[in-house]
């Protein structure tokens, strides 16, 4: 089984990413030493996809609790928190308790964040079930909620002890909700791997039908460009603001929507297409290879529309997002395929006049 281990300053963990790993979880979560108890933490639709396998992994467990929750990202608040956490006081989670997430990007954000705040912080276990957050957010600590404000406003950096990534959760995952996840994937080839991009290029069909050995492949090669980018800039303070290529629009436009128009990795892939429009704008990235880069993105599907969404009612949360600084917004800029810039400044007439470009690509997603 492929193991990846991440660096981390409070320790380093692997991530055992391979089809039927799924089925390890319980012979790793025993390498954790005096678990007084087990709390996975899941929502309800996912339960019903995987519960069943879950508790078959960790049937050797005792005493097991299982708490669910909504993980729509409208319920991603301290609303939220508060509720998850005072669960877990009245089940008798002490500090020797370990937290297990099983979900996507939101359960393990949220799972996260209540393991870094329940009693100071108790262990952590992601068992990620999307795409998105088998490539990209289990990996690399960071935890949080998002307030009426933006998104992930509030949170810590805390990394789980081990991750279990199993690709084989991914077959149950509705097609719209897969889609999202592989913007994420073309994310990781635009920013630092040319190979994978010419991989997605070539096989992105295989990828939408889930073909094992392509998404194997996939997410292996995603982890580990991660892995790299965390070891050398674990909390952000330069190089990782990188894997926030596309965030910067697209949590906007999460929070002007309310949450309730994009999946996440929709929204990323709008950013990532207003990013390369801004690169071509400013001279950095060659037309040719924005061509071909909006090619890919569009290779995977239609996106929603952004309708009704103007560049005006976008700015106070583009100054508010967590990476701007003295409210000057930073924006993560394409280069080359393969290679992109951090911490770019933009006037806002240039800012505004690419937005009003983007819907011409639009389409209809289902």
């Amino acid at each position: 089984m492929p193991t990846i281990r991440i660096s981390s300053s409070a320790g380093a963990y692997d991530v055992h990413c391979a089809f039927g790993s799924l089925r390890r979880a319980g012979s790793l979560l025993s390498r954790l030493k005096d678990v007084t108890g087990v709390y996975i933490l899941a929502s309800p639709t996912v339960w019903s996809y995987c519960g069943r396998g879950v508790m078959r992994a960790l049937a050797r467990h005792k005493p097991l609790k299982i708490i669910l929750f909504d993980d729509s990202e409208s319920s991603k608040d301290l609303q939220t928190i508060e509720a998850l956490t005072r669960q877990l006081v009245l089940a008798g989670a002490d500090r020797r308790a370990a937290i297990i997430s099983v979900g996507g990007g939101v359960v393990g954000d949220v799972a996260g964040f209540a393991a870094a705040s329940y009693l100071r912080g108790v262990r952590l276990i992601h068992i990620p079930t999307t795409l998105v957050a088998q490539v990209d957010s289990s990996i690399g600590g960071k935890t949080g909620v998002n307030l009426a404000e933006g998104k992930n406003l509030v949170g810590a950096f805390y990394p789980p002890k081990v991750v279990v990534t199993d690709p084989e959760l991914l077959l149950t995952l509705p097609h719209r909700e897969y889609r999202s996840g592989l913007y994420e994937v073309i994310k990781y080839a635009l920013i630092a791997d040319l190979q994978l991009f010419m991989f997605l290029e070539r096989r992105m069909l295989a990828l939408l039908r889930r073909d094992a050995d392509a998404l194997a492949w996939v997410i292996a090669r995603c982890i580990r460009i991660k892995a790299d980018v965390v070891a050398r800039d674990e909390r952000e303070g330069g190089l990782r603001e990188i894997l926030n290529f596309g965030h910067t629009l697209g949590h906007a436009l999460e929070a002007a929507t309310k949450y309730r128009r994009f999946r996440h990795g929709e929204a990323i892939a709008w950013g990532m297409i207003y990013a390369t429009l801004l690169g071509v704008a400013t001279d950095r990235f060659k037309e040719a290879d924005a061509t071909r880069f909006i090619r890919l993105i569009a290779s995977v599907g239609p996106l929603p529309r952004l309708s009704g969404i103007r560049a005006s009612q976008l700015r106070s949360i583009l100054a508010g997002d967590k990476k701007s600084r003295g409210g000057k917004i930073r924006w993560v800029m394409p280069r080359r395929i393969g290679k992109v810039e951090w911490g770019v400044e933009l006037p806002w007439t240039l800012v505004s006049r690419t937005f009003a470009a983007l819907p011409p690509f639009a389409g209809t997603s289902n």
